[in-house]
């Protein structure tokens, strides 16, 4: 029976038999099963119990006062009473009415207040307990976990994009890339263009042959000599528009938008050099992706080349963001939300935000199960690349906008997680309100633990 219960839900049965333990109890009785619920109360449930002034030891005076409790020698195997199975049973059946296939803390707390055969009701209502009005509310916390076709968050991926006339400076940001583009603007000026192509800017990569970026290239043919050498039989510039003309060609503001994009993905507050070639592979456009082809290289294995060595450093983002994939792929969906955010920072585990987390008592295993009962299990993925939701690349942008404000070169996990807590209608948040926390909670965490290592 009880491999089926959340972690939360297996608490208050261990709760209930230390209770039991303590009173010197020859059973564990229902009402131990009572005080343990209300001791072990998190998310919504206890914002209900904390409405009417249900507490621990209101309770424990109100049922200790009503039962004369035999003592006995300590057991280590005290027996469930009746009322107690009947309670569980009760609790087995709830989830199979309800669709779960796991027992969660609230479909014991249904249990208790609807088995009027035990007198827990009446021990909570001669407290002012108003279960007819709290029932309807509990109910909905188990409600059953519906399968989807559509991630809840897919519809704002209908929004416009960001920008990027509004970001450009942000590119200049980091020295690399600022010399990148001087150097990229004085070849424009001395080729007679007037725009700024991707050409240019792979060039102006190329000519820093003591970066590491450009030894990663050479390996793969792409040296500043066989790059110019194609781009002088180069006679037209037409692979770099598509109708419209800007201070970037179009295809050089496309690859620097996924730039832009690449390095919040890859958990850098700055567009480096790096980021800026693999937002050019990423459009597949363009006069140097062109030459790119001529010479054979492969898009995958160039991408995977450059992204190899800031793998190895680690960054808390990089790591987060790769498990909401794998966490998005386990329950066969094709788009991760901020819920799927969520679960990396809990799953990365180093971070401050998992820190803050933790502190809060919330766990993998219970944050995974809220969220499946949020959005359901779907079949999306398959092969295809996993994409992210509007409101995840708002939250990732917010969280880059937040790091930069301090001075960082990485986007770290708590500044995932302040962003979240900036998109309060977010999937995220509709989880964490359900595991017992909220936004005051959160911020104030991140901020002792910041405040500590200062």
């Amino acid at each position: 029976m009880f491999e089926k219960f959340t972690e939360k839900a297996i608490n208050v049965i261990i709760e209930a038999q230390n209770i039991a333990i303590y009173d010197h109890s020859d059973k564990v009785l229902a009402e131990h099963l009572l005080l343990a619920l209300i001791k072990e109360t998190k998310g919504f449930c206890a914002k209900i119990f904390k409405t009417y002034n249900i507490t621990y030891d209101r309770l424990a005076k109100e049922i200790y006062m009503s039962l004369n409790i035999e003592e006995s020698d300590m057991n280590s195997s005290i027996p469930f009473s009746d009322d107690f199975k009947r309670i569980l049973t009760e609790t087995m059946d709830l989830i199979d009415k309800s669709g779960n296939s796991t027992v969660h803390y609230e479909h014991l707390v249904l249990a208790a207040i609807n088995d009027k055969k035990s007198g827990i009701p009446q021990y909570l209502e001669t407290l002012g307990f108003d279960i007819e009005k709290s029932r309807p509310l509990i109910e909905k916390l188990v409600q059953r976990k519906v399968k989807k076709d559509l991630h809840p968050e897919l519809d704002e991926n209908k929004d416009q994009e960001v920008n990027l006339t509004k970001e450009t400076d942000t590119l200049f940001d980091n020295k690399e890339s600022s010399k990148v583009f001087q150097r990229a603007v004085a070849k424009l000026s001395a080729s007679n263009y007037e725009i700024l192509g991707t050409e240019q800017i792979v060039s102006s990569i190329l000519e820093d042959t003591t970066s590491d970026l450009s030894k990663i290239l050479a390996t793969f043919g792409i040296t500043s000599a066989a790059f110019e050498e194609k781009l002088s039989h180069i006679q037209s510039r037409t692979a770099e528009y598509e109708g419209r003309q800007i201070v970037f060609t179009p295809s050089a503001f496309m690859a620097m938008s996924l730039a832009l994009q690449t390095a919040k993905e890859l958990g850098s507050s700055e567009v480096l050099p790096e980021h800026m070639i693999l937002g050019l592979l990423k459009t597949k456009k363009g006069l140097a992706y062109n030459i790119f082809k001529e010479m054979h290289i492969n898009d995958d294995d160039l991408a995977h080349g450059i992204i190899k060595p800031i793998e190895k450093q680690m960054p808390e983002t990089l790591t987060i963001l790769r498990l909401a994939k794998q966490e998005a792929r386990r329950i066969g969906r094709g788009v991760v939300g901020t819920e799927m955010f969520l679960l990396g920072i809990i799953g990365e585990a180093t971070g401050i935000g998992a820190e803050v987390l933790k502190e809060l008592e919330i766990n993998i295993k219970d944050a995974r199960i809220i969220v499946e009962k949020i959005i359901g299990c779907g079949n999306e993925y398959f092969d295809s690349e996993v994409v992210f939701t509007k409101r995840a690349k708002r939250v990732l942008e917010t969280a880059w906008e937040y790091a930069k404000k301090q001075n960082k070169t990485k986007i770290e996990s708590q500044d995932l997680l302040w962003a979240i807590t900036t998109e309060p209608e977010s999937l995220a948040m509709q989880a964490l309100e359900q595991l017992g926390t909220d936004v005051v909670e959160i911020r104030e965490g991140i901020k002792k633990h910041i405040k500590t290592l200062s």
